[in-house]
């Protein structure tokens, strides 16, 4: 009597044991395919964030600009220049990051009204300047700091342009009549003594 006792009671936790072999190889194969899928999704994860930023130093080769300081105390920064023939590069207004555009053609620093906003800046007087798109308003101020590099100036004038489309802030003549600028060979020294 006892052996039947034994036979009829089965061990708790054996259910897996009872699972046909069907079953069992279709957990499998459910677990190899959802393993393949999170595969491919962090490869392609990996993949779109390398070209993101293969795409961000082709339009902007200068991300991190360095800077030096000559024998004769001279704060030098050269700028390459991008593949459509522009001087993008990162810098700093009021201590905060923002990718400059080098403007000879603007008179001051010329601002996004959404940068200009993220940045917390307000504008004061209003003025018209003429834009290579027509005569636009926009709104004066003076900005405590900006800094290209090692090259950093004070009290600079600059203009919030309320349709300018885009992030870039264009780094114009307020700033760079301050410097020597050298351009050749699709480089730009920008140099302040």
């Amino acid at each position: 009597m006892r052996s039947h006792l034994i036979d009829t009671v089965s061990p708790v936790g054996t259910s897996a044991m009872n699972e046909s072999p069907e079953s069992q190889s279709s957990a499998s194969n459910r677990y190899g395919l959802a393993m393949v899928v999170l595969t491919w999704v962090t490869a392609l994860g990996l993949a779109t964030m390398y070209f993101q930023e293969w795409l961000e130093e082709r339009d902007n080769p200068n991300r991190v600009v360095h800077g030096v300081i000559t024998d004769g105390g001279t704060r030098e920064v050269t700028l390459e220049r991008n593949r459509q023939g522009h001087y993008l590069a990162t810098g700093d207004i009021n201590g905060r990051s923002v990718r400059f555009m080098i403007d000879t053609g603007a008179t001051t620093l010329g601002i996004p009204a959404g940068v200009a906003e993220e940045l917390g800046l307000e504008g004061g007087r209003a003025a018209s300047s003429h834009t290579a798109g027509g005569r636009v308003q926009v709104f004066l101020l003076n900005l405590d700091s900006v800094g290209l590099g090692n090259i950093q100036m004070r009290d600079v004038r600059a203009s919030i342009i309320p349709d300018m489309p885009g992030e870039e802030v264009l780094l114009g003549m307020s700033f760079l009549k301050h410097l020597e600028i050298v351009q050749k060979n699709g480089t730009m020294t920008l140099r302040q003594n």
